[in-house]
């Protein structure tokens, strides 16, 4: 590549990251839907017609930082994994890792609640798209999962006949993204029956280690 080429596709990569940045600032302050192009435009200091050249409408530019989103979720995951030593407790620091990314990166995790319900129609998008870049990272964010089971499996922390790792790992992910959903959302109802946030989310992973775990390897 030339180098003129290369200072275009620099400044390519550039203006992207800016209309990002400046969606991404709008998305924290006034929630998704509320959120528009034209918005984005003035923030970004570009014009409307500029921001889709690079996003052809809310919806991919929805996956643009998305896959942002996805990219930081991974990056926590695999530092979770990374601090256990048994297959069982990388779970849940997995677990307690996706918990503090949620309070840290509200409209993050209001991605993934948005991306979990996200309708997929089938068909095949093109391989460069932001839609297919937040899919392709988000399979990473669930390998990581599935690392954390073959592993417990294997030192026997979590149990041999839990079935298919990529099945338990999807379920883990919709019972803890349920969970943090439900303390986030509904913590005054929870208060009022007399049940404090963190003993309700401590609770959560003690039902997750019943219901896998196994008899680690000594």
């Amino acid at each position: 590549m030339s180098y003129i080429a290369e200072r275009r596709e620099d400044e390519k990569e550039r203006r992207r990251g800016e209309i990002l940045d400046a969606a991404e600032a709008l998305y924290v302050g006034k929630g998704w839907e509320a959120l528009t192009v034209d918005q984005v435009a003035r923030s970004a200091r570009l014009s409307r017609a500029l921001v889709y050249v690079y996003f052809k409408d809310k919806e991919d530019l929805l996956f643009g930082i998305g896959e942002r989103a996805m990219r930081l979720l991974r990056e926590r995951f695999v530092a979770a994994l990374a601090t256990r030593q048994n297959g069982m407790d990388q779970i849940e620091a997995i677990g307690r890792a996706y918990i503090g990314y949620a309070h840290e990166f509200p409209h993050f995790f209001d991605f993934c609640s948005r991306f979990q319900s996200h309708s997929d129609s089938g068909a095949a998008g093109s391989e460069e798209s932001n839609e297919n870049a937040c899919k392709l990272m988000g399979d990473q964010v669930l390998g990581t999962v599935v690392q954390a089971i073959h592993n417990g499996i294997t030192d026997g922390s979590v149990r041999a006949d839990i079935g298919d790792p990529r099945m338990f790992a999807m379920t883990l992910w919709a019972f803890t993204h349920g969970i943090i959903q439900l303390a986030l959302i509904k913590g005054d109802d929870l208060a009022r029956h007399g049940v404090a946030t963190a003993d309700f989310t401590d609770n959560a992973f003690v039902l997750i280690r019943r219901m896998a775990q196994g008899s680690p390897a000594t």
